[in-house]
């Protein structure tokens, strides 16, 4: 990932709409499928600390892994102390470490040569019947300016998401694309960036929503009860529960 995104989410993760209206759709998640008393839990790919010093603390004892020491030196300014600098294709923990693993946008980033790797990783290092909370952006023809900030590899759909899945051991408990009330909006602003292209590459996070920011937030997070019950038709990201 381009270093500077992880300043422009330092700065925006704790008020911006999508940061905040995934939040509530991730809690959902957890309280449906995923929520065990007193786990422990790893965030794969923590970037800067904001989930794993906040909603995710709310369920458990938290530990977060990146590769990056920008991300690292955000999450020691969070005041997060269980970190560990690793690649998720080579974690630094022993089998059977951790009730959740999380790992929201990361696995599609080029840093990752195999997707299944980790996620054997994640296999590796979970209790019995432990449980994964996967999130990647969905659909590769979605491709914009922002994936090159971030460096994508590439985008997925829900039935490469429950491959990979099942090839490296999981059993799927639940599958859905989230941030499906906006797409229609996501596609438009995709299109135009390839009609109307902007000089240079842009992230999505410096974009200010401005007074939208509340209505969208609000928006995205209304998905949350649905997206936990049922598998959404199609979405700007595919959210994934797996079990051990």
């Amino acid at each position: 990932m381009d270093p500077r995104e992880y300043e422009l989410m330092y700065q925006v993760e704790d008020r911006h709409w999508w940061y905040q209206g995934m939040a509530s759709i991730t809690r959902a998640m957890i309280n449906r499928w995923v929520h065990t008393p007193n786990p422990r839990i790893l965030d794969a790919g923590c970037g800067t600390g904001a989930a794993m010093t906040t909603y995710l603390a709310d369920y458990g004892k938290v530990s977060g892994v990146d590769l990056y020491p920008q991300a690292l030196e955000f999450c020691r300014k969070r005041n997060a102390s269980r970190l560990a600098r690793a690649s998720v294709l080579n974690l630094p923990f022993a089998p059977a470490s951790f009730n959740i693993v999380t790992s929201f946008d990361v696995l599609y980033e080029r840093a990752v040569a195999d997707e299944v790797t980790a996620l054997k990783e994640f296999f590796r290092i979970l209790t019995p019947n432990g449980k994964i909370l996967l999130r990647l952006p969905a659909y590769d023809w979605l491709r914009g300016q922002h994936d090159e900030r971030v460096h994508t590899n590439r985008r997925y759909t829900k039935k490469l998401v429950k491959e990979l899945l099942q090839q490296s051991g999981f059993v799927i408990e639940h599958i859905s694309y989230v941030n499906t009330f906006l797409f229609p909006l996501a596609v438009i602003k995709r299109l135009s960036e390839r009609v109307f292209p902007s000089k240079g590459v842009q992230s999505d996070l410096a974009l200010s929503p401005g007074s939208f920011n509340g209505i969208l937030r609000y928006i995205l997070a209304s998905e949350a009860p649905l997206a936990a019950r049922i598998s959404l038709p199609y979405g700007l990201s595919v959210i994934a529960v797996g079990r051990k």
